[in-house]
């Protein structure tokens, strides 16, 4: 599980093509500091599981093509870079909210729009899962955890949308601050949303 409290912005190393998945090196010195095989380390969001702990911060993970594909973690290339976050500790606050690192769907940015301490910036919801989203509620984008300000629906069958306001830590510290129109990012949305509807639809 982890908080949607991004650690550290760290960057693409190196990407190994091993047919049906792709190996990962990603720089991240921080999260890496007590990092061990087999410990999980959310990249873009994405829960991704430490293959080997390496050098000068850096760390390997397998990404299966089902990743790849429902993720935009395919996107990525050398020099990209991503937002990282260790595990939450079961004695850690809860400084965003629950995250498991499992992506709902993706979006993109549509527009930005800045001001002069603050920048809220418009995503394109994907249908299916606009449903779990609501106005004030807690959405992760890119593994940042964030406060939906503004939704909206798109006519003719296009994805809705939703927005964000993003402070300068946000905008200094995460992929979020560079991002630009047309950029994909994971979504995922607050699970006990999803467990509501579930419990609430087998009593009807």
């Amino acid at each position: 599980m982890f908080t949607g409290i991004v650690e550290e912005l760290g960057h693409v190393v190196e990407q190994e093509d091993l047919g049906d998945a792709t190996r990962m090196t990603i720089s991240g010195p921080h999260v890496t500091s007590d990092a061990r095989h087999g410990d999980s380390i959310a990249v873009n969001g994405v829960c991704l599981t430490v293959v080997d702990v390496l050098p000068d911060g850096r760390f390997s993970a397998d990404v299966m093509a089902e990743t790849l594909n429902r993720s935009s973690l395919g996107a990525l290339k050398p020099g990209s870079s991503v937002n990282l976050e260790r595990a939450a500790a079961a004695n850690s606050r809860l400084g965003g909210h629950i995250v498991q690192g499992h992506v709902d769907g993706t979006g993109a940015v549509i527009s930005r729009s800045p001001s002069e301490h603050w920048e809220v910036v418009r995503i394109a919801l994907p249908r299916e899962i606009s449903r779990y989203v609501v106005e004030k509620g807690s959405i992760t984008v890119d593994g940042i955890s964030l406060t939906v300000s503004a939704l909206g629906d798109e006519p003719l069958g296009r994805d809705d949308w939703f927005e964000v306001s993003l402070i300068p830590t946000t905008l200094a510290l995460t992929t979020l601050g560079r991002a630009a129109v047309g950029t994909p990012v994971n979504l995922e949305v607050d699970v006990i949303a999803k467990y509501v509807e579930r419990l609430l639809g087998e009593r009807r």
